[in-house]
């Protein structure tokens, strides 16, 4: 309603001439207002709702807003060219890196062709290629998460999918050159860990992140899809949340209201970010990043040891 009184009111002040300028800044700020009041409280189901927006920006989005000179690579040299996965060489701020990401599609038609985001194995194949492909040339690598998961169909599994990510997740823990994986949208399963182990792990306010989607979470648990919103709840999964776990490493603020709401300023948001890391992970030498990396994921999650008193000794 308030964006329909901000049009008449720009339609109005066009035929009479009249300055209006003054309401309409006046309807601009309530809506940034509403805007900011929304977004301050949304459950976690809500930030999942969020991050699948059909208008928030993919990763040949960010590619487009962050950098320049994207030369885009393709294939895993191996079966074919999956479009789910996309990669290459570009430039962020005249320095040359390797960008990697999964990419949903911005209609009907180009979601089908990139597969709802959901990579077969040739696609993690191809990313690790491309991986490689920036070490030999010891060149930054910044992969972008944004994935329902890896694709489950059975070709998928006869072509090797749980191998794929598996190499992958081995490889990049190896990877000599500095990493940067960013959330920017859906964050499940190993299909997003396929392309999500680096030095830093940086998670957009309106993402989330985790082991299993909400819906599958709930269909597991309670043959159905109804308490898909508690299961959101108890996953932990947001930005926040993952944030206290550890597991990632800063949370990126977006625009009022979500990334959608403004391409430039969510791209401008990350980039500063990026930049930041990507200058600090450049002073350390390659191995120590390595050892770094290792130890970082060693030491996620936490758990609890439980004492056996009969093997102490002197207990009966």
């Amino acid at each position: 309603m308030l964006f329909e009184e901000i049009e008449k009111l720009k339609e109005t002040a066009e035929k009479s001439k009249i300055d209006m300028s003054d309401g309409i800044h006046k309807l601009e700020d309530a809506i940034i207002n509403k805007r900011k009041e929304i977004t301050e409280s949304l459950t976690p189901w809500q930030r999942v709702q969020l991050s699948r927006h059909p208008d928030r920006p993919y990763t040949l989005k960010y590619i487009e807003k962050m950098f320049t000179n994207f030369i885009e690579l393709h294939g895993d040299r191996n079966v074919k060219d999956d479009k789910a996965m996309v990669g290459g060489f570009a430039q962020l701020d005249g320095e040359t890196v390797m960008v990697i990401g999964q990419q949903k599609g911005i209609n009907t038609k180009t979601r089908q062709l990139r597969n709802f985001g959901m990579a077969n194995p040739e696609g993690y194949r191809k990313a690790l290629r491309l991986m490689r492909l920036a070490e030999k040339f010891d060149k930054p690598v910044i992969t972008f998460v944004d994935t329902p998961g890896a694709f489950p169909g059975l070709e998928a599994e006869e072509r090797g999918q749980g191998e794929a990510i598996a190499r992958n997740i081995y490889e990049m823990i190896r990877l000599k050159v500095p990493v940067i994986v960013v959330i920017i949208g859906e964050g499940a399963s190993g299909g997003a860990f396929g392309i999500g182990v680096g030095d830093r792990t940086l998670m957009m306010e309106n993402t989330w992140y985790t082991v299993i989607s909400p819906e599958s979470c709930s269909s597991i648990l309670w043959r159905s899809w109804d308490k898909k919103e508690l299961a959101a709840e108890q996953l932990k999964l947001t930005a926040k949340d993952m944030k206290g776990f550890g597991l990632v490493d800063e949370i990126v603020n977006e625009p009022i209201g979500g990334a959608h709401w403004d391409y430039d300023e969510a791209a401008a948001i990350l980039k500063s970010s990026i930049l930041k890391e990507l200058e600090s992970l450049k002073k350390i030498p390659a191995m120590e990043r390595v050892n770094n990396r290792i130890d970082k994921y060693g030491r996620m999650g936490f758990w609890d040891e439980l004492v056996d008193e009969e093997a102490i000794p002197g207990n009966i």
